[in-house]
Parts: C-alpha cells; structure tokens; sequence
C-alpha cells in the first residue's frame, strides 16, 4: 500500500510583494516542491495589511462546479478585489474585522482558512504571484495547484502578540490547519496550528534581533520578529534556514533548537546565466529603467549620461543591486567609488538598481549631486533579463553589506558572468566562496583597494579567474542541486499524527 502524500501549505504572503530577497524564495520553494510527486502543495494567500473575504469552503468532490458556480467566482473576486484596494469602506469593515478575530481567538477561538479556485484566475494567480520570478512554462503548474485563504492581515496577527505580551505572555491565535501536514511559513509565523500540522519556519535571518538600528520601524519589527519566534520554538517548530551563518545565528539565540535547524540554501532564479550580450545595450537599460527620483533631480542628468559613453564599448560602471537602506552600507561603497574616480578612473560610473527602502534619506541626500552630474545612475524596476546584462558587463559588482542572511546579488552576478566584491562578513564568505574578492566594509580605502584590483590592466588575470570560480560556486544554487536538500528535508520530517478530519 502507497504511503499518502504529505500535504503542504507554503505561505505566500511575501510573493505579493517585489522582485528579489524572500519573496523570490517563496516563488521558487512553492514552485520547487509542486514539482514533487510526493507533496501535495497547496499556497496560503494572505495580506500584511489587508483583511480579505472570505475564501470558499471546503469542496466536497476537490471542484466548484454546479448551481453556484457564479456565487463562487463573485466570491473569489471579492478576495482578489480586498488584496488589490483598500477603500474607506474596506478599512472600517476590516478594523471591525480585525477586532472581533482578536476576541474571539482571546476566547479560544480559531481561525478558518477558505479555499481559492485558482483555475477560474489564472492571471491574476500568475501575473501577481509567480510571474515576476518564474518562466512562464510554470503558469500551468502553479495554476492547477490548491489554495487557501487567511483572512486576518499577518500584521494584526503580530500587533495581536505584542498587545497580549502585557497580560502575561504574548498570545497567538490558532489557525485552523486540520489536513495539512506541514506549513511552512517564511518567516516567524504570529499563531498556532492545530495539532496535526508540523510548522517550519524558513528562516532568512535574525537581522531584527542582531541589527535593530538597521530595520524598519524598529520598536514593532523587533519585538514582532522575537515573540513570534519565541513562540514557535516553544511550539515545537522547525527551521529551514538560507545559510549555516543563519542557522548558527538563531541557535546562538535559541540553543534549545539545535536539533531542528537545518541549512537548505536558497535558489536563484533561471533568468540568471552567462549569455553573449553586447555592452552597447547598457545605455539602453540606463535610458528606459532611471528611477523617478534620478529624473526629478535634474533634466540635464540625461543629457550627460548619454554624452558620457554609456553607449560605448569602453564604459565602465560599478554595479550594486539592493534595496537603498542603511544595512546595505552604500555610503561606504559611494565613498569608495568617489576615491576610484580620484585616483585613475575619472569615468566610472556607479549604477545603483532598487527600490528605496527605509531610512533612505541620508543616503540619497549624498547621492543627488553626482545624480545631477549624470555620474551615479539610480534605476528601478529593471527585469531580470536586463539586470542579468548589467551583471555580465559591469566592471564589478559590489556586495558592501554589514549583514545579510544569504546574499542574492552575488550569486546573480556570478551566474552572469560577473565579477564581485563583496563585505569580508561570514555568510559572504560561506555563500560566494573563493569566487569573491573580499573587502573590509568599514574600511573605504580597502574596499576601494578590492574593487581597483580588478580593473587594473595586471588585474585582468585575477578578474578571469574570480568569473571561472564564480560559475561553478554559484552552480550550488541551482535548482537541481537545492530542490533535493527540500525533498530530504520535508520527508524526513517527523510530523505529528495529522488530524484529517
């Protein structure tokens, strides 16, 4: 007799959001295990912000079909329509909302999940979801997979914890997960699950805990990120974390999960790779991705970018690809660029590609007045085909954070074809290997040192060198050598006797 397959809910909160970091995990793990034969895969789609309508209830035959069918789809679209806008009406209703789900759970209450048809939505699930990280071969995949649907915001959950941790203890809500074997959240899940269901937290890393100054919002991330997490190692969770230096860090902080915390890295997206590309189109991509800050410092900035030999064979520019906040030390790299120009490459530009994240201002400040000049070029929404030709072709890409939990950029580059310089700090080391070229990310001098020995003509050699190294490290990452360590994993997981009823 067959064993039956394990179920699996994967949160899918993240993916809502942008292109890199965790919600590009979130896309690949769900795509990776719905490729697995002896997972049943189903994503949980909830909003941070938002309270969604009510899912369907639980199909009887694993179909919506019959007299309902219109009641069904007008259902549907109401949960699409509350992850989409956010009206007055909407805002009231969802306070009123939240606040009864917040009573109720006070008095032991528990949290349903609906189901999502996804086969009646198949754009919205693909384009809002997978789209921004997946080929488009895996529409029909992640079409025909189950979903289901939390109604409460993952931020109320928090703000539920952090409001309760006054009366004695930090209190989370159960969430009806009856049937699931494992959900696998992505990061410290604010409830509790029924008794069958096993809870894995794939964990990125304890930068709130270990880098306060460096976070958002700092007092509320803090405190959500420990309670939760206290929660669930007193739960009984486990722990799939992105790098062994994640995995030492939490156990540094919970010694008492040594035992279920594990290291599976992340993969990297299949848009990454070593292709023939001419460096003329860089000027395209500098032309068509320039954010709307960069063009509301100055007009005559892009008259000076396409005067300045972007669209020449011999550009040169330095690369770095993260969101613009103060972890990601870009005054330290735009110190170091300042002394490159100075001392034998007056013409190196800096190409900056993110979002600008939080406290940001300081940082940007500094870059305006070489955004005038046309010399630091700041882009947005560049896709990942276009971003895969500024890796190959940028002299170096540069890695300068003080604290990461893996480090996507420089395996991106790698894969490309690139070359990188990364911070001399231990999940660097572990992840990019001897493919990098080290810098102390305090020290601007040394990092200016790193960067200048390979663009140097006597650096050529070391430069080849690091690009040959560089795709076999980054060859770790791939799918095929990742997807396996989750199969291992997640089988041999000891689960509790899951409750199907």
């Amino acid at each position: 007799m067959s064993q039956p397959k394990k179920r699996i809910l994967v949160e899918l909160r993240a993916a809502l959001d942008g292109h890199s970091g965790i919600p590009q995990a979130a896309r690949l793990l769900f795509r990776n295990l719905a490729r697995m034969p002896d997972f049943e895969v189903q994503g949980l789609i909830q909003h941070g912000g938002h309270v969604l309508a009510a899912g369907l209830p639980d199909p009887i035959d694993g179909s919506f079909v019959g007299a309902n069918v219109a009641e069904s789809v007008h259902q549907l679209g109401k949960v699409i329509i509350a992850i989409e806008e956010r009206p007055w009406l909407v805002n009231v209703q969802g306070f009123m909302h939240s606040l009864l789900m917040v009573i109720r759970q006070l008095i032991g209450g528990t949290q349903k999940l609906g189901y999502f048809d996804a086969s009646r939505f198949p754009d919205f699930v693909w384009r809002r979801l997978f789209a921004k990280s997946l080929p488009a071969d895996d529409l029909a995949l992640v079409v025909s997979q189950k979903y289901r649907v939390q109604r409460m915001p993952w931020h109320a959950l928090h703000i539920t914890g952090l409001v309760t941790r006054w009366l004695g203890g930090a209190f989370y809500g159960r969430v009806d997960t009856r049937g699931i074997d494992v959900l696998i959240a992505e990061t410290p899940y604010p409830g509790r699950l029924s008794r069958g269901t096993t809870l894995v937290i794939r964990y990125h890393d304890s930068i709130p805990l270990l880098m306060p100054h460096t976070i958002k919002e700092r007092r509320y991330h803090q405190a959500a990120h420990f309670h939760a997490l206290k929660r669930n190692v007193a739960d009984g969770a486990w722990f799939m974390c992105v790098s062994e230096t994640t995995r030492q860090d939490l156990i540094g902080l919970f010694p008492e999960v040594a035992s279920r915390a594990v290291t599976v890295p992340n993969t990297v997206s299949h848009h990454y790779y070593n292709e023939d590309s001419r460096i003329e189109w860089v000027g395209d991509v500098i032309r068509t991705r320039m954010s709307r800050r960069m063009q509301r410092i100055r007009s005559n900035a892009i008259a000076s970018i396409l005067s300045g030999g972007v669209d020449s064979q011999q550009v040169e520019y330095l690369l770095c690809v993260s969101t613009v906040e103060p972890r990601k030390n870009h005054l330290a790299l735009l110190a170091a660029w300042e002394r490159l120009r100075s001392d034998g490459f007056p013409h190196l530009k800096l190409v900056l590609v993110g979002e600008l994240g939080w406290y940001h201002q300081r940082i940007t400040r500094a870059f305006e007045p070489w955004m005038a000049r046309g010399e630091l070029l700041h882009l947005e929404n560049v896709p990942a085909g276009e971003l895969r030709l500024l890796y190959k072709h940028a002299k170096a890409t540069v890695c300068p954070s003080v604290g990461e939990g893996f480090g996507y950029s420089g395996v991106e580059a790698m894969m490309s074809g690139g070359v990188v310089v990364a911070s001399d700090i231990p999940v660097h080391r572990e992840i990019y290997g001897e493919a990098a070229i080290y810098a102390n990310p305090y020290d601007v001098e040394n990092l200016a040192g790193a960067i200048k020995s390979v663009m140097r003509p006597e650096g050529e050699s070391r430069r080849a060198e690091r690009v040959e190294l560089g795709a076999v490290q980054s060859q770790r990452y791939e799918v095929a050598n990742i997807a396996p360590q989750y199969h291992d994993f997640l089988a041999r997981l000891p689960t509790r006797l899951a409750d199907h009823g």
